[in-house]
Parts: structure tokens; C-alpha cells; sequence
């Protein structure tokens, strides 16, 4: 399979009163088509924006973005709309991401009025029963409003919305975080059957490691707005490289937790405000050095297929 997604130098600044926030800092990767990037890092890293940016619900500053061969980054009013159809977004927080207004149904067929999809009431009803058997709801439930119903449920309306028009790809911005534990594993084995069956393509950005495990196939680890590691799933978790992927990893809850030396990441964070050319992690970093507080370390390959940003990497690949 080859590229559905390639983004190139990708950055996102915010203009403030005392300068530039580099929320997503010259970034690159690529998600082949029916793969899964998972996307991780501590909250404000920027990954909510990669999504957002892609999607266009919020411009990039610079860089490119290539959608199936096609140059994306500055498409205009009437390619969006095509592009909406090929690209969705399934949000953090269901219960805010729906209309209270809207039941069950109306939400679910919104997407075909607004596209202009189906033009027949028949058929909107007659697709609408179709995705809330493919979801996971319940036809009783066709008329209720979201305060009515669960977080499992109001997800699954959302991850409806975003099949209705058969997209390719869509990115997943934490969309079992919010909820019950029992009920994520649930939603988690939804979109992968539905990855499997429709041949789809997703970004899944959570904060969970245990999580993105489950789910990846490829795994990027962000820390304030860069790419620090970049991987296969498996060999993130078997060579993890890093030093602030490995103390990601310490934080993992696990059984035998007493035989797990968990790090405790000190010193002051960086700022993104007009950042200093240097390694972001430097000032929460034991390992780093001169050379970390005077140069950006740039992400580099240092074992096939795996990328890591760190000036000193080779030093910490397990022999």
C-alpha cells in the first residue's frame, strides 16, 4: 500500500502580544493507507493541532500537506468541501462535539443534507439505520438527545457522523479518553473493525501509551510542538530510545509496577513562546549536555525505520 498521507515541514504558529507560540514546530511524517499513527505525548504538545491542521479547521503556517498524491495545504473553499468527504475528525469530548438540539438520527443524517449526499428522506432513514447497526446503536435510541444517552453511546454517534461519508482517513483526537475503562476497550475494537472492514486510515492522538499500543501500527511521540520518536509500534516498546519516551513509558501502570523504576521528569519546561534554538527536552533532561542547550537536534533515522531527535540517541539504542 502506498502513501495516504504525507505532511512535509509542517509548522503552526499562534501570533501573541510577546511573540510566536510554536504550538506544531516543523514536523514530517507519513501514514501509509489502512495504517494507524498513533500520535502521543503530554497535554499542550501540539498533537490535537497536527490533527486540526490537517483538516483544515485551522490553517497551517507553513509546510505541505499531501493527501492521496493531491497538494492539500492551501485548498480552497470549494476542494474543503470535496476534502470533507474524504477526511473526518472524531472528537475528545462526544457530548460537546454533538448538537443537544439534534437527536440521535437528525445528527447521524446531517452529513448527508450539508454535503448534499442523499437527496431522498427514504434514503437518509434507510443509510442512517445502516450506520447505527454498524456502531453499535440500538434503533430504540433513534430519537433520543445526547443528555439522554452515555459517553459510549454519544461516540458512537460521533464515530457514525464521520462514516457517513466514507471517508479515507480520519483522525481520532482522543476519542476514548472521556470515557469508562470497560467502554473504551469496547470503542477501541469498534474502529478497529471498522478500519478493517472499510480500509481506512487513521491518526489516533491520545496521551495513553497502553492505549496506542493496542491501536498503532506506527507510533510519533511529540514534546512541545516536535517530533521527538518515530517508529514501528512494536519496536517503540522493545527499543524505546528517547529519554522522554522512556519516562513515558516508566508511567505505564502495569502488575508487576514494583519491578518498574518509574522516572520522575525535573526541571523547568521550556517554553513554545519564541523558543530557544535548543533541544526542547534539555532543561528536564538528565542526560543532556552542552551540545543539547545550543542546537535543535534534528530527527534522524538511527536504526531502520526508527527516527529519533536527540543529539546523543546512538548513546541510548540498547546493544
Amino acid at each position: 500500500m502506498g502513501k495516504l498521507l504525507e505532511v512535509k515541514n509542517l509548522k503552526k504558529y499562534y501570533p501573541v502580544p510577546a511573540g510566536l507560540f510554536h504550538a506544531v514546530d516543523n514536523i514530517s511524517f507519513s501514514i501509509d493507507e489502512g495504517k494507524t499513527l498513533g500520535v502521543v505525548g503530554e497535554s499542550g504538545c501540539g498533537k490535537s493541532t497536527v490533527g486540526k491542521t490537517l483538516l483544515h479547521l485551522t490553517g497551517a503556517t507553513s509546510g505541505q500537506i499531501i493527501f492521496d498524491g493531491k497538494e492539500i495545504t492551501h485548498a480552497n473553499k470549494r476542494q474543503l468541501l470535496d476534502l470533507r468527504k474524504e477526511m473526518q475528525m472524531i472528537f475528545q469530548d462526544p457530548f460537546s462535539s454533538l448538537n443537544p438540539r439534534m437527536c440521535v438520527m437528525d445528527a447521524i443524517a446531517e452529513p448527508f443534507k450539508t454535503l448534499k449526499l442523499v437527496n431522498s428522506k427514504e434514503e437518509i432513514k434507510r443509510r442512517v439505520d445502516e450506520l447505527m447497526d454498524t456502531v453499535g446503536i440500538a434503533s430504540r435510541f433513534a430519537r433520543s438527545y445526547p443528555h439522554e444517552l452515555d459517553g459510549g453511546r454519544r461516540q458512537r454517534i460521533g464515530i457514525a457522523r464521520a462514516l457517513a461519508v466514507n471517508p479515507k482517513f480520519i483522525v481520532c483526537d482522543e476519542p476514548v479518553s472521556a470515557l469508562d475503562v470497560s467502554i473504551q476497550a469496547q470503542v477501541l475494537n469498534l474502529l478497529m473493525d471498522l478500519q478493517a472492514q472499510k480500509k481506512l486510515t487513521y491518526m489516533f492522538i491520545t496521551h495513553d501509551l497502553s492505549v496506542v499500543k493496542h491501536i498503532s501500527d506506527h507510533i510519533c511521540v511529540m514534546y512541545l510542538g516536535q517530533i521527538v520518536e518515530m517508529c514501528e509500534a512494536k519496536e517503540l516498546f522493545e527499543n524505546t530510545v528517547h529519554p522522554y519516551t522512556t519516562a513515558l513509558l516508566s508511567a505505564i501502570p502495569e502488575p508487576n509496577y514494583h519491578h518498574r523504576e518509574k522516572i520522575i521528569l525535573k526541571g523547568e519546561i521550556s517554553s513554545p513562546l519564541n523558543p530557544k534554538p535548543q533541544c526542547r527536552f534539555a532543561n528536564r533532561c538528565e542526560f543532556a549536555q552542552e551540545a543539547c542547550f545550543c542546537e535543535v537536534p534534528e530527527l534522524k533515522e538511527i536504526l531502520p525505520g526508527h527516527q529519533v531527535a536527540c543529539h546523543f540517541a546512538k548513546d541510548f539504542v540498547k546493544k
